[in-house]
């Protein structure tokens, strides 16, 4: 783990990126990490590529499932009067 401050990142991009290879660079602010650089390989790994919600949603067959829900005319509103 390689711990850069802002100003010796902006300073030194292409040593950060050298480091980033070797495993993942925290950038501090004022003291304070807010950055982190990362490989694009580290990064893919780390965010993954999880299931889309459509799949998560899915369910083989439901397709034929007979759902008739009924229909509701009279929510309880009255008419909006525009005059």
């Amino acid at each position: 783990m390689t711990v850069m401050t802002s100003r010796e990142f902006n300073q030194d991009s292409s040593g950060a990126k050298k480091a980033a290879a070797k495993g993942p660079v925290f950038i501090t602010d004022r003291g304070k990490p807010s950055h982190v650089l990362l490989t694009i390989e580290e990064y893919t790994k780390l965010a993954g590529k999880g299931p889309s919600i459509a799949e998560l949603f899915y369910s083989p067959g439901a397709d034929e499932i007979e759902f008739e829900p009924p229909r509701i005319d009279d929510f309880g509103l009255k008419p909006v009067d525009f005059s």
